[in-house]
């Protein structure tokens, strides 16, 4: 009964029997991204209207995601990019952080990327308020979906 308790969870499995966490959220984002593409946003009555932008007629960070997701699952990068440029970035450094983790389970080691550090939340923060303000200025009209 040696290593049963440390190695139940996190370090310690190896292998197949390690990998369910990360093939799981893959599955569910595939699972969602999927949905995504199949049900084109672009087109009205698909999906709920964005609340922020519905009172206030501003954009928050997030507007133009779907269709952003939507136009990623045809392979269009562009128009991803235009339709929301924070969006295209953080999925790619999300898929590298997913690869990390599927590898360090893999290995049995623990996951090498320290992303909950505050200085990180705070950056993150700061990128999508100074986002959220940017796309809603005349200056910056070129961020708007």
């Amino acid at each position: 009964m040696t290593g049963t308790a440390a190695g139940a969870r996190g370090p310690g499995r190896r292998g197949w029997r390690a990998l369910p966490a990360p093939l799981g959220a893959a599955a569910a984002v595939a699972a969602g991204a999927a949905f995504v593409g199949a049900v084109d946003p672009n087109e009205p009555g698909r999906y709920p209207a964005c609340p922020f932008l519905t009172l206030t007629g501003l954009y928050c960070p997030g507007c133009g995601g779907l269709r952003a997701v939507h136009a990623l699952t045809r392979g269009d990068l562009a128009a991803a990019f235009d339709l929301n440029p924070v969006l295209v970035p953080l999925a790619a450094a999300l898929v590298l952080l997913w690869a990390c983790w599927t590898v360090a389970a893999w290995r049995g080691t623990a996951f090498p990327v320290k992303i909950t550090r505050p200085g990180y939340a705070w950056a993150f923060l700061v990128l999508m308020v100074t986002f959220w303000i940017g796309r809603n200025l005349p200056i910056g009209e070129f961020l708007a979906p």
